[in-house]
């Protein structure tokens, strides 16, 4: 009876032994079958503002709200960029008309010049105030044109498909051009950042497929997208496999984000397959 039993143990620890082999023998294939990094999700950011000054009149969107390109964030008040408009087209309208009548009087002064009733001397002037008021009409026609431009710039439009990151002022707020009104998170690209050591970076190639892991269990799919020809030493936020004195190189791996589960700063796990 006791023999049977230690003849079963027996077994039993042989069976597992074989268990243990055969599983780290996979893992050791699976291990040189791939490179295995440590990184984290990179977001490109973009600051929203207005090309012009003014009060800021509303805001259209909150935190966390998905924007798509071209939709209208923000506005400022136009009271006074449409009345630079108006005045500008007034003043226009004034040179225009003093310029048709110069060369009213340019034609009545070239009909006069043959005949000896007015001088070279006055038709030079009427040619030289016709072109002199023909100027002037450019330049309000570009005045109008700017003014048109300002009004246009008290709107801002997302320059991309985002989310709100921050709603930085609200309505009533003086701002200058360019200070920001709302940080947008861009969707795409999303990449992460990681470091290879020297040792791989012989393995690791454009274009090479890269699978992304969340802490989560979320599984995305990527590609190398960029390998830095400078080597570092290990960033202190940055974890590898090796000791953080080594040399590594910076990767960027661009991933597909269809779920915008990937968001800035997230630490993930990436996986390449050197089959």
């Amino acid at each position: 009876m006791k023999k049977t039993i230690l003849f079963s143990v027996i077994i039993l620890a042989v069976t597992a032994i074989i268990i243990a082999i055969i599983v780290y023998a996979y893992k050791e294939r699976e291990d040189r079958n791939e490179i295995t990094l440590f990184g984290n999700v990179d977001v490109r950011q973009v600051d929203i503002g207005f090309r012009v000054s003014g009060q800021v009149d509303e805001l259209f969107y909150e935190e966390g709200d998905k924007v798509k390109k071209g939709c209208l964030m923000c506005t400022l008040n136009t009271t006074p960029y449409d009345s630079q408009l108006q005045e500008a087209i007034a003043a226009a309208k004034a040179i225009q008309v003093n310029l048709d009548n110069a060369e009213i009087l340019l034609q009545r002064r070239l009909e006069l010049i043959d005949i000896g009733g007015v001088s070279q001397e006055d038709l030079d002037d009427a040619e030289a105030n016709r072109d002199q008021l023909y100027a002037n009409l450019l330049q309000a026609k570009a005045a109008i044109a700017v003014a048109k431009d300002n009004l246009d710039y008290t709107k801002a439009c997302a320059p991309t498909d985002g989310i709100i990151l921050t709603r930085i002022r609200e309505p009533g707020t003086v701002v200058n051009p360019a200070d920001p009104v709302y940080t947008l998170s861009v969707i795409s690209p999303v990449w992460v950042r990681a470091f290879v050591d020297e040792p791989d970076l012989g393995k690791v190639y454009y274009g090479m497929r890269a699978t992304v892991f969340t802490d989560s269990g979320r599984r995305y799919e990527g590609q190398v997208g960029f390998i830095s020809p400078v080597a570092e030493f290990t960033p202190k936020t940055v974890e590898t496999l090796q000791l953080r004195t080594d040399l590594v190189y910076r990767l960027r791996v661009y991933v597909n984000n269809p779920d915008h589960g990937l968001v800035q700063g997230m630490p993930v796990t990436v996986k390449l397959s050197i089959r």
